[in-house]
């Protein structure tokens, strides 16, 4: 599973990443995790707000900071 987070380095981004990482933790999934700063990166997947998930190539969340548990539930 490949997951990225988008967004340029602000509180929510991090924040997003860091739930992210231990949603994966938590279920034990096999993924690899990439944050992505990249303002011309984050615009090729169509996003104007972040932070944003994407998972295998689809974009899953944006624009907000989602739970674990919400994030648990996106990757099951």
């Amino acid at each position: 599973m490949e997951i990225k987070i988008l967004g340029t380095g602000c509180s929510k981004c991090k924040a997003l990443e860091e739930a992210t990482r231990k949603a994966v933790a938590e279920m034990n999934l096999d993924a690899q995790i990439t944050k992505i700063e990249d303002i011309t990166e984050i615009l090729n997947y169509g996003i104007m707000t972040t932070p944003a998930l994407v998972v295998d190539g689809k974009v899953v969340l944006k624009g907000r900071v989602a739970s674990v548990e919400e994030i648990k539930k996106i990757l099951k």
